[in-house]
């Protein structure tokens, strides 16, 4: 009587925190503007760490969410926009980590805690699951929140030419997260 009460607990169990995701396929992404034209240029970091515990639901699973990423590890695809990324942006004011932290998530909102250059701010992004179980969510951080406005001048200034005068101070975060099977 007792294995066959432990069997059914374990399935009931199994059965109620089935949300969990892919770790390898977790990814932070960022989108910065330049130009006029408010031109993007995207990339993501290929040394960011996440921790998302397995939960009942997709809207509990991305509220345990929390990511660390080394800002070293910028990748646009450019290995040279990259290294000018590192030396001119993150460099000038020792921004070596970003960190994130959901702290809610419902019905497509979240509210992320954003900790970059010793602030933390809390960014609304929005989010949705696609037919693939990826996550995707979106938001918008102001440079001038977090005391970035001195790498974004260094920046500027290294890319005036092919900026034409003008990197904007808003950028575009988000991630990617795939779940193992559907959540809801």
């Amino acid at each position: 009587m007792k294995s066959i009460l432990l069997c059914t607990l374990l399935v009931v169990s199994s059965l109620i925190a089935d949300c969990e995701y892919e770790k390898e396929s977790a990814k932070a992404t960022w989108k910065a503007f330049k130009t006029y034209e408010k031109l993007g240029v995207a990339g993501s970091f290929d040394q960011a760490t996440f921790v998302i515990q397995k939960a009942v639901s997709l809207d509990q699973l991305l509220a345990s969410a929390d990511v660390t990423i080394e800002t070293k590890s910028v990748n646009t695809g450019n290995a040279g926009r990259d290294a000018t990324i590192n030396a001119t942006f993150f460099e000038t004011q020792n921004a070596k980590l970003i960190v994130g932290k959901i702290k809610s998530a419902a019905n497509g909102k979240a509210q992320v805690d954003i900790t970059m250059n010793g602030i933390t701010k809390t960014i609304p992004m929005n989010y949705a699951i696609s037919n693939e179980n990826i996550i995707s969510a979106k938001g918008i951080i102001d440079l001038a929140d977090f005391s970035m406005l001195s790498s974004l001048q260094s920046i500027n200034k290294a890319c005036f030419d092919l900026h034409l005068g003008k990197t904007w101070q808003d950028v575009e975060i988000g991630f990617e997260i795939k779940t193992k099977k559907t959540c809801k």
